[in-house]
């Protein structure tokens, strides 16, 4: 009866792996090396968001909510395994018509859990999304003028850059600019769509 478990746990996952993402080029980048090549650039947006503040706020911040909610569900979760223990020892005593009634009851109690844990962990990922998505828009610029200052003509993501020269990496200027920026956020869970609950119920 916990299998809300594996929906919150994805959602850590995907909350800490916002500050565990790659955090510098790849090791074959550094021991290919080779001549920098004029107009190409590159950057990695998930050490924008690995290494800058306001991207390490973020995390720490989802990491509470997703915690605070699986808090939650666990004190939801209890009462209702409790009661499925109670049932199942004296099921014997009761008659086949009280069994359907209790047995129904409790499955009924346990898909409205499962049901609420989805959507929780839909909200955990949309508020993930969203949260990424703002620091995105407030890093574009920097982005943007970084690339001028460097004279690009062409921007690579740096992360899959199999090798070569890593000369024009706009990375830490656009990290360093950002953190001059913004360093926080505040924000809590996202509510689903309107539509929605319904239809996560009901799954």
């Amino acid at each position: 009866m916990t299998h809300h478990r594996p929906l919150l746990l994805a959602s850590l996952v995907a909350v800490t792996g916002l500050a565990a993402l790659p955090v510098s080029p790849a090791r074959a980048a550094d021991t290919l090396g080779g001549s920098p090549v004029a107009g190409v650039c590159m950057l990695s947006r998930e050490a924008v968001f690995a290494q800058s503040k306001v991207g390490q706020a973020a995390s720490q911040r989802l990491k509470q909510l997703a915690d605070q909610s699986n808090s939650e569900l666990e004190n939801q979760r209890k009462p209702i395994e409790s009661d499925i223990q109670a049932f199942q020892q004296k099921a014997e005593s009761l008659t086949e018509a009280q069994r359907k009634e209790q047995g129904s009851a409790l499955q009924m109690r346990m898909q409205g859990f499962q049901a609420h844990a989805g959507q929780t962990n839909q909200r955990i990922q949309l508020t993930r999304a969203k949260i990424m998505q703002r620091i995105g828009q407030e890093a574009e610029p920097i982005v943007s003028s970084t690339y001028k200052n460097h004279n690009c003509g062409l921007l690579l993501d740096r992360d899959s850059v199999l090798g070569g020269n890593m000369t024009n990496d706009l990375t830490p200027d656009v990290v360093k600019g950002l953190d001059a920026k913004i360093t926080t956020l505040n924000f809590g869970l996202e509510p689903l769509p309107t539509g929605n609950g319904g239809n996560a119920a009901g799954k």
